[in-house]
């Protein structure tokens, strides 16, 4: 898949200035939120064994699909892909 560029902020894995972060999952960081017509979706990031992580996508605070990843980094860059595509969907970024 071809992948254009956006002027767009994406998660900085060395940036600590979410407050929100542990808000509904102590465990989890909260990587982004979009928000479009009322609703809002979120990209949630939690470590669920040493050296791996899963990333969690939930809609109005709901869990929608949840996936494994062998790095940080790997998951970082599929949340930030997914926020691309919602982003050209018409949701707005929101913090």
């Amino acid at each position: 898949m071809l992948r254009t560029s956006y002027s767009v902020a994406r998660y900085n894995s060395l940036s600590r200035m979410n407050p929100q972060s542990s808000i509904r999952n102590p465990q989890s960081e909260r990587l982004w939120r979009v928000r479009k017509q009322g609703a809002s979706m979120d990209a949630r990031l939690l470590e669920s064994a040493p050296g791996q992580f899963e990333l969690q996508y939930l809609q109005d605070g709901r869990l929608v699909v949840a996936t494994r990843w062998p790095s940080r980094d790997a998951a970082i860059a599929d949340a930030n892909g997914r926020l691309n595509d919602l982003l050209r969907a018409g949701w707005a970024s929101h913090w």
